[in-house]
């Protein structure tokens, strides 16, 4: 069961986390702001789903330490915010659009 969560939670970081670097770019390029915003909102979706990804694997995949738990916890919560966060300005940007 491991092995079969690591083939997962790998690719699933790696992708997530290209996604937050191209959106890091498009964002950081940008000249309207809003389409700033929607990058950058976009980055923040897929740094959230990446932080979740790595506290899964902390939380999951390695045996039970205090320190491991902690970390791990913490990525949960930076991950959530990050999400609702990146969900909420995407939602807003999107609505000023039209």
């Amino acid at each position: 069961m491991d092995q079969f969560l690591q083939w997962v939670m790998a690719p699933a970081i790696i992708l997530s986390l290209l996604f937050s670097v191209i959106y890091s770019f498009k964002m950081r390029r940008a000249t309207d702001p809003q389409v700033r915003g929607i990058n950058g909102s976009k980055m923040n979706i897929s740094m959230g789903i990446m932080l979740l990804f790595i506290s899964a694997v902390q939380l999951l995949l390695s045996n039970e330490s205090t320190l491991r738990i902690i970390i791990g916890s913490l990525f949960l919560v930076i991950g959530v915010f990050n999400l609702f966060a990146g969900l909420r300005n995407l939602s807003f940007y999107r609505t000023r659009r039209s």
